[in-house]
């Protein structure tokens, strides 16, 4: 039987929930809940997740190299998937989403599959945005999704659709 764990990390926009477990990350969301250990060991990828995910926040990362493994549908899976191609730095849209899938008319599933990650950051769907450039939608908050992407573009060497004044 797998040992699952949860971990906590305080970042510049609030508290994240790590659950994982010795072979994969399940979940990382942001979090109001009172912090709570974990019996026993903390599996090592849970651990490193929590480093990268700092890394992150300190400008020092781009991309995380955690095994994955969210709760969801397949449909649900295929587009987090695709979500982990656009690049740190870079936006998408919804449409283009949809479009890579196979069909524009899946845009609203997809908004919605965005909408159910369970995997903050590390699967990027803060990255995603309405086709006429706004914010739209994200579970932790439009503020979060915005300071991601302002975060991502103030890293030397990347440049991002301005999306800001």
């Amino acid at each position: 039987m797998k040992h699952t764990a949860i971990s906590f990390l305080e970042t510049p926009i609030g508290k994240l929930k790590i659950v994982g477990d010795e072979t994969a990350i399940k979940l990382v969301s942001f979090t109001d809940e009172a912090e709570r250990s974990t019996d026993g060991k903390v599996p090592n990828i849970v651990r490193t997740c929590k480093f990268q995910l700092k890394e992150y926040f300190e400008g020092k990362r781009k991309t995380f190299d955690v095994p994955l493994d969210p709760e969801g549908t397949d449909f649900q899976k295929e587009v987090w998937d695709n979500l982990l191609s656009v690049p740190f730095g870079s936006t998408s849209t919804y449409a283009k989403q949809a479009i890579k899938m196979g069909d524009l008319k899946k845009i609203r599933a997809v908004g919605s599959a965005n909408g159910k990650n369970p995997i903050a950051i590390i699967i990027p769907c803060h990255r995603i945005i309405g086709t006429d450039g706004s914010l739209t939608g994200y579970a932790g908050g439009l503020h979060r999704k915005e300071w991601l992407l302002k975060h991502e573009n103030s890293i030397p060497g990347y440049n991002q659709l301005k999306l800001f004044g």
